[in-house]
């Protein structure tokens, strides 16, 4: 049985040991002293109360024990019990330096829950997380290039290592997340950002298969991969960029209005919308006025694989119509 005690008590973390071996001696010292000068220290609690006060060296002088053999004990809980008190607030101290460094460096354990991860630290992420500054909404940064938090503010925690390994992803508690961003890798080509970006995918669905992925893929080839993979979303940089720029070749001055409508997109949404009962068979000015009676806002209507921004007000909405929306984010 002692035995089986001591094995159990050496398995307690070490803040934990010596709190409860100092405890231990404060109330032994404590009861001592009320037993030998009972007309000094009236109660056991005077006792613990002269105790607490000689082992951490502040010494009121309230309670003073006047025997030799008082005097013994007091300088012998000075001796033990002041040494293990030091030591229990020196750990203290050490182990919160210990977490504060863990949490800077990025080798602490995220425990929070409904987060956003977000992969890789570049332009991207940091316009990402900069829209996030002002919002409660608890975010994760993963990035191994990094040594510390970029962004030291309480809503970040920053995660050190490959997003792709399963114990950097369970550092981040992908298992309560509730999005996931993967950016494409700055410092690989864009084939191999795009595999790594697959691979990153892969890890997180296979630990998370229900958490919303929004990837950036970069070369064509690797779309494809990215759906059979799980991604929920996938933005294609290089395509976007080229049809950006070639658009301002033949509309000067567009990138600074398309620029503002995106910025301004922050919390609405920009969606297709299947046809129903009641748009089938409408004009297209006839569905702009009902979308606006409930704030939605109908921009253009997509046909096969041809679609149509503000077309002519008599085009007809057919039933294998998708209607190009603007709606607020919690419609």
């Amino acid at each position: 049985m002692p035995h089986h005690f001591y094995i159990r008590f050496v398995r307690l973390p070490l803040l934990l040991r010596i709190l409860l071996i100092t405890s231990t001696l404060i109330c032994f010292f404590g009861l001592f002293i009320h037993l030998i000068e009972p007309e000094n220290f009236p109660t056991v609690i005077d006792g613990i109360w002269w105790a607490v006060i000689t082992a951490s060296t502040v010494g009121y002088g309230d309670f003073v024990p006047l025997t030799p053999l008082g005097r013994m004990t007091g300088i012998l809980l000075l001796l033990v019990g002041a040494g293990f008190l030091s030591t229990y607030f020196a750990t203290l101290s050490s182990i919160a330096v210990t977490k504060q460094d863990e949490y800077q460096k990025g080798e602490s354990h995220y425990k929070g829950q409904e987060h956003l991860i977000i992969i890789g630290w570049n332009e991207r992420s940091k316009e990402i997380i900069h829209s996030f500054s002002k919002t409660k909404q608890p975010l994760i940064l993963i990035d191994e290039t990094l040594n510390s938090n970029p962004i030291p503010f309480h809503h970040l925690h920053f995660i050190k290592g490959k997003a792709l390994r399963d114990d950097v992803l369970l550092r981040a508690n992908i298992q309560d997340a509730k999005k996931v961003i993967i950016t494409a890798d700055q410092n690989l080509d864009e084939l191999q950002a795009d595999m790594n970006t697959i691979l990153t995918l892969l890890a997180i669905k296979g630990i998370n298969p229900n958490v919303l992925c929004i990837v950036e893929i970069l070369t064509k080839e690797q779309f494809n991969n990215a759906k059979r993979a799980g991604a929920d979303e996938i933005i294609e940089t290089n395509k976007l960029t080229s049809a950006i720029m070639l658009d301002s070749i033949h509309t000067p001055g567009m990138v600074n209005p398309l620029s503002d409508l995106l910025s301004e997109l922050n919390g609405k949404k920009l969606e297709y919308r299947t046809t129903d009962g009641d748009t089938v068979g409408k004009s297209f000015k006839q569905i702009t006025l009902y979308f606006l009676s409930k704030k939605t806002i109908l921009l253009g209507i997509k046909k096969g694989d041809d679609i149509y921004v503000n077309p002519q007000q008599d085009l007809v909405i057919e039933k294998e119509d998708q209607l190009l929306v603007i709606t607020q984010g919690g419609s």
